[in-house]
């Protein structure tokens, strides 16, 4: 099942849907009640399908399908192709996170054969390589079920720890419009480079100033919410004041640390560098595209979800991480949810990505221990 699920080219700008056609086809023949939720041009889609008695709350199993590009990387087999050296499988997507969606598909034989108390749910999304994109419509599908689902557990690699916690992110896009004239007589124009610039260095001091004052928290690494600016554009010549500037920066917050109030200090200072810009041309301005949020995730340890994923693991220890996962837009929904799954994160995005058979071989137990959990209760 792992080496059918590489061979399909889920690279995020790629279309998804061969793999949930096969994905749809493998549970509706176990008698799954199956649903799926589109993108606006019908090129990706999320899978949800349920097994059991779906007139009660049941347990969801997630996962992404979208891996990142494998362009520019020094693969030493085809990414597409499962190949195994030894105890460890390569492929892209293996780590991250086909494997469990194939424990999933491989084991849902056994689900549909047995007298379950309760439904499985699986869960199978596109684009959260790009911001957790396309869980979002089949989130909010779930919310026009009768029944809500009991909890969920989402695969993303953790070699099988139990993380209770992962930051949230916003990503966001400020253009700076400003009035070009010749350099010569820069007194006539607004430089958009400069005054990117000024905000540029505005979030690095807010940056120095939560990585000495907090909130922090040391369950993760860095213990504080960081702000990274990753990308900036403008300018046409040197001797030409720039008229345009956009730059893009992302919060990676703590759960608890609301990124709007950083945006709303952001926001206040771009505004008193805006007068003096208008006074010069009343065309110029600041703009914020803020076009992607995605929720932290932060789970009780008592929290039936956390109660269950460590027995389930034989691991009575929880952690937290500092990446962003689709767990938290779950939580947020009102459905209580943890990340555990096979592989390391360290193995993901990376040329010749890879997982263990004994983490193949862990979540498999994973799962089969949850099955025997939902015929006895």
């Amino acid at each position: 099942m792992i080496e059918r699920l590489i061979s399909f080219d889920t690279t995020s700008y790629k279309t998804n849907i061969q793999l949930i056609q096969f994905a749809a086809d493998v549970l509706s023949r176990l008698g799954a009640d199956v649903r799926l939720t589109y993108d606006d041009a019908h090129e990706k889609a999320n899978l949800f399908a349920t097994i059991g008695p779906s007139h009660l709350p049941g347990i969801v199993l997630s996962g992404h399908t979208d891996v990142v590009p494998v362009e520019g990387q020094d693969w030493s087999s085809d990414p597409f192709r499962l190949l195994q050296r030894d105890d460890k499988l390569f492929g892209r997507g293996t780590a991250d996170m086909k494997s469990f969606i194939a424990i999933c598909l491989a084991l849902a034989p056994e689900f549909a054969a047995a007298a379950l108390r309760m439904p499985i749910h699986f869960a199978f999304s596109y684009d959260e390589e790009i911001g957790c994109i396309g869980v979002r419509r089949l989130i909010q599908d779930l919310t026009n079920l009768p029944v809500k689902p009991r909890l969920c557990i989402v695969g993303e690699p953790t070699e099988m720890r139990v993380i209770v916690g992962h930051k949230g992110k916003k990503n966001v896009r400020c253009h700076v419009h400003g009035k070009e004239c010749h350099s010569a007589l820069n007194h006539q124009g607004v430089n958009a480079i400069e005054i990117a610039a000024e905000m540029v260095t505005f979030l690095r001091a807010l940056q120095k100033r939560i990585r000495q004052v907090g909130p922090f928290d040391a369950g993760y690494q860095p213990p504080y919410t960081t702000i990274h600016t990753g990308l900036i554009k403008g300018g046409t010549a040197l001797n030409i004041v720039p008229a345009q500037c956009s730059f893009e920066f992302e919060f990676r917050n703590l759960p608890n640390h609301d990124p709007e109030e950083l945006m709303a200090e952001l926001r206040g200072f771009a505004q008193d560098l805006v007068p003096e810009m208008l006074a010069i041309d009343g065309a110029t301005g600041i703009m914020f595209d803020e076009y992607n949020t995605t929720a932290g995730l932060l789970t009780d340890d008592a929290d039936e979800a956390a109660v269950l994923a460590r027995q389930l693991s034989g691991n009575n220890d929880t952690a937290k991480v500092s990446f962003t996962t689709e767990a938290g837009l779950f939580n947020k929904a009102g459905i209580p949810t943890v990340v555990c799954g096979p592989g390391s994160i360290t193995q993901a995005h990376k040329p010749d990505e890879f997982i263990t058979i004994e983490q193949i071989r862990q979540g498999e137990a994973f799962i089969r221990r949850l099955l025997a959990r939902m015929i006895t209760g």
